[in-house]
């Protein structure tokens, strides 16, 4: 079914909150964003109301709608859930995945190989995405696959940081490489530990994403 044009714009704004053009705390003009679209500011009303649902800005007050902003305190409370959101998808892709979508799995992961070689921290992130999509999808548990996407839209911008720490590339390949093997050998709890690990933001890594929240704003200047 074709999008609203409200619905097109949410989601071309929603790729500039998350590749950093529009850094938290940026103030979102209605106006400036209808002429950079050129559209009318009815459907970048639209829009913005249905990224603020989604938590992606904040309509405040006399200021008007504004990229949100996330403290330390709150990411790691919301990778915490992440975390046991992904672990919940992969013990149960483990039990339910078809052999279509193991393939699909499998097929995905080849790519993100090809990325990791290349390293384009960026594109490996797009990928990164579809690769966690096919395990959600995978749980067959339709509630939960919209709950595991509503908090990964919500912290795709930092979650695109994390892949631009030295190193991140080819861990995070390495742990997908287990969590393919879990998953295709049916091996739920094993599959449910390694996506929480995968996707936990504790200890070093914690440090890390700190670290790196600078270049949200950098990546804009």
């Amino acid at each position: 079914m074709k999008k609203r044009r409200s619905e097109e714009l949410r989601d071309e704004i929603e790729e500039l909150i998350a590749f950093g053009k529009l850094p938290p705390g940026k103030h979102l003009d209605e106006t400036e964003l209808a002429e950079h679209f050129g559209v009318s500011r009815t459907p970048v009303r639209e829009a913005l109301n249905q990224l603020a649902s989604a938590g992606l800005i904040e309509i405040r007050p006399r200021r008007g709608a504004v990229v949100a902003e996330l403290g330390p305190q709150q990411l790691v409370e919301m990778f915490e859930v992440m975390a046991e959101l992904e672990g919940m998808c992969g013990r149960l892709a483990a039990r339910r995945l078809s052999a279509e979508e193991q393939q699909a799995l499998q097929a995905v992961h080849e790519r993100c190989k090809a990325v990791r070689d290349g390293g384009d921290p960026d594109l490996y992130y797009q990928l990164n995405d579809e690769f966690h999509g096919v395990i959600y999808a995978g749980s067959h548990n339709a509630f939960l696959i919209e709950q595991a996407w509503n908090l990964r839209r919500r912290l795709r911008p930092y979650r695109r940081l994390q892949l631009r720490v030295r190193g991140r590339i080819p861990n995070s390949f390495d742990e997908h490489e287990a969590i393919v093997a879990a998953i295709v050998s049916g091996d739920g709890e094993l599959a449910n530990a390694l996506l929480r690990a995968h996707v936990i933001v504790q200890g070093q890594r914690f440090a890390d994403l700190i670290a790196t929240l600078p270049l949200l704003h950098a990546t804009a200047a």
